[in-house]
């Protein structure tokens, strides 16, 4: 089927109570993967680029290979700009054909947060296309987008009400302890926070930095609000071991659809469980 909205997504997710797997895709092999694997379990699913990846590869051709993807698709498949860090591109994002954005001005303060995601709502709703926002920073190193430890934020359930009702997002990123990357340790999620901002915010709620979060965790937010889970770090590296293992024992092999179909197959494996884990299996 075409490209649909992630806000589709989303509030069907919400309605129903799972969350739907946003997972950060760098080439064409784990578009392919992410796609496979929602087609396996029945599930709909969001795939993301971030302004690093855009550098390597840029809107236009990502959106041709995961429109030529979802075409193929019986299953809900939306693409979405992760971490947009302006809003020029957002604007090229949208004129590309992604069916969601996300501008990030969590590390602005609270007024400039909300002057530059409002201004990026306006134009982007006369597209049609939906807008996540972010209040509260997530910290950690993801691509070129790093929050570092003196710059982490808990978000405010009262400021993220006042922040959904002036910008007009429609759906909101929240720090509750979660990062990007590996965590150092066993993170801590503030589902206290979650549950406020849940009792406030009536839009869908994104949790970030979910490689790494134990299972049962990403679980529990899941039923405390949490509709859109991102999914970055743990993909990279499925791939790179993918990669390695098959290079490892087939050190002569020079083409690279062997290596990289490896690689593929473990991202693919990698989703799966990630789709069983929020819940989103025969949502479709």
């Amino acid at each position: 089927m075409a490209l649909v909205s992630s806000k589709e997504i989303l509030l069907k997710a919400q309605k129903e109570g799972y969350a739907v797997g946003a997972f950060n895709a760098e080439n064409m092999e784990m578009v392919q993967a992410i796609v496979a694997a929602a087609e396996e379990l029945s599930s709909p699913v969001i795939i993301q680029t971030t302004p690093g990846s855009l550098q390597y590869a840029d809107t236009d051709m990502f959106f041709g290979m995961v429109n030529a993807e979802a075409k193929k698709a019986k299953v809900p498949v939306a693409l979405h700009l992760d971490h947009g860090n302006s809003a020029e591109l957002c604007s090229k994002a949208i004129f590309s054909g992604y069916t969601s954005i996300m501008i990030d001005g969590s590390k602005l303060t609270f007024s400039e947060n909300v002057a530059l995601t409002k201004k990026v709502v306006e134009f982007a709703h006369a597209m049609d296309v939906p807008v996540e926002g972010e209040l509260g920073t997530v910290g950690g190193k993801e691509d070129t987008h790093e929050v570092k430890d003196s710059e982490r934020s808990y978000t405010d359930p009262k400021e993220a009400k006042e922040f959904a009702e002036q910008t007009g997002v429609d759906f909101l990123a929240v720090g509750i302890g979660n990062a990007h990357g590996f965590y150092k340790g066993i993170p801590k999620l503030r589902f206290d926070i979650l549950e406020q901002t849940k009792s406030l915010v009536t839009i869908p709620i994104v949790l970030h930095g979910a490689s790494g979060i134990p299972d049962e965790d990403v679980k529990r937010s899941t039923g405390l609000g949490i509709c859109k889970v991102n999914f970055a770090t743990e993909l990279r590296d499925a791939f790179t071991q993918g990669v390695k293992e098959y290079l490892e024992k087939n050190p002569e092999v020079f083409d690279p659809k062997k290596y990289n179909g490896a690689g593929r197959e473990k991202v693919k494996e990698l989703i799966k469980h990630k789709i069983q884990v929020l819940n989103s299996a025969n949502k479709a």
